[in-house]
């Protein structure tokens, strides 16, 4: 008799409806591969895509990249790592590389099959929905300062929103080795919230000049040494750099182009960095930065029951909250 599990599933691309609680086949066990039985699974701005048909997923489609939860064959506590066949390469994903979700069946379900080597023991201190919230955004965040943006104690960093969880998890991590971190955000309250997880200040975009407001508040009023951008506003945020400084863009939440001035770009000495996810050193990484430091957890906006993935979408969608949205079995 064939087991089933309860999950979320894409039948047809578009809206956040489009999600619905069925039975689907529990995943078998396979050299290579370890099954986890999942206790919480969090949303990213990734899933929205994935449901939009923006990655051509395989229909029907259970979605989700990040999880938490106990490995079927030795009881142990584990998150996964949702980057997959990431390749030898450090400097950039290999050809087979994927994420969680997008092709294989994801965390959206009771259970999930995932290679061996993408689960690692669950971090001390944690709940699961803290654990399930950590993996994607705290290793794309990770890689983004760090191995590609060279982020280090006494520098500046200006991050671009301050309620989603790019922009949490990044003043979380850049103020707990020392850096002096600012936001950017439409909300005063969302900006009041970074300050509570070390953010210095920050500005509304929605105020004309914003980048040069932001750049005020940086050191000496000069420039910020790094910019993090997850939305796409590329000319604005070469505004706020020192010269010399770096531009890191991993998202394009607010446009899918951007127009640069040629001559004041090189001109400023700029690097203008490109990033996404990372590697399994990249996670090393990430896990050993929360053992040394003190690393507020991930800030969890919303739980839903798994059945209710739709409405947790929806309010993922809305962008009011703060933190990450999580879903926990019903």
């Amino acid at each position: 008799m064939e087991v089933a599990v309860h999950a979320a599933v894409l039948r047809a691309f578009g809206p956040a409806r489009n999600l619905r609680s069925e039975e689907v086949p529990a995943p078998a066990e396979e050299p290579g591969w370890t099954v986890v039985h999942l206790r919480a699974a969090a949303l990213n701005w990734h899933d929205v895509l994935v449901r939009q048909g923006r990655y051509g997923s395989p229909l029907p489609h259970v979605p989700g990249a990040d999880g938490a939860g106990i490995r079927a064959d030795t009881g142990e506590e584990v998150v996964i790592l949702p980057s997959l066949w990431w390749g030898e390469d450090e400097s950039a994903p290999g050809p087979g590389w994927q994420i969680l979700g997008d092709r294989l069946p994801g965390t959206y379900a009771e259970s999930v099959r995932v290679p061996a080597e993408c689960v690692v023991p669950k971090p001390a201190g944690l709940s699961w929905t803290e654990a399930a919230a950590l993996p994607l955004v705290g290793l794309t965040v990770h890689r983004a300062l760090f191995t590609r943006g060279r982020l280090r104690a006494g520098e500046s960093l200006l991050v671009l929103g301050a309620g989603g969880g790019v922009a949490t998890t990044a003043v979380a991590l850049a103020t707990g080795i020392g850096a002096r971190t600012v936001v950017t955000s439409s909300s005063a309250e969302k900006i009041t919230n970074a300050r509570s997880l070390g953010a210095a200040d920050g500005v509304l975009y929605t105020e004309p000049g914003w980048a040069e407001a932001a750049k005020s508040l940086s050191p000496g009023g000069r420039g910020f040494d790094l910019v993090l951008d997850p939305v796409g506003s590329w000319a604005e945020s070469l505004r706020a750099l020192r010269p010399g400084g770096r531009l890191v863009v991993l998202g394009a939440s607010r446009g899918e182009r951007a127009s640069l001035d040629v001559r004041p770009f090189y001109f400023g000495q700029y690097d203008l960095l490109g990033t996404t996810m990372g590697s399994p050193h990249d996670f090393a990484g990430l896990l050993r930065l929360l053992r040394e430091h003190r690393i507020p957890p991930p800030p969890i906006d919303r739980v839903f029951p798994l059945d209710r993935a739709a409405e947790a979408h929806e309010h993922l969608e809305q962008g009011r909250g703060f933190g990450k949205v999580v879903l926990t079995q019903n």
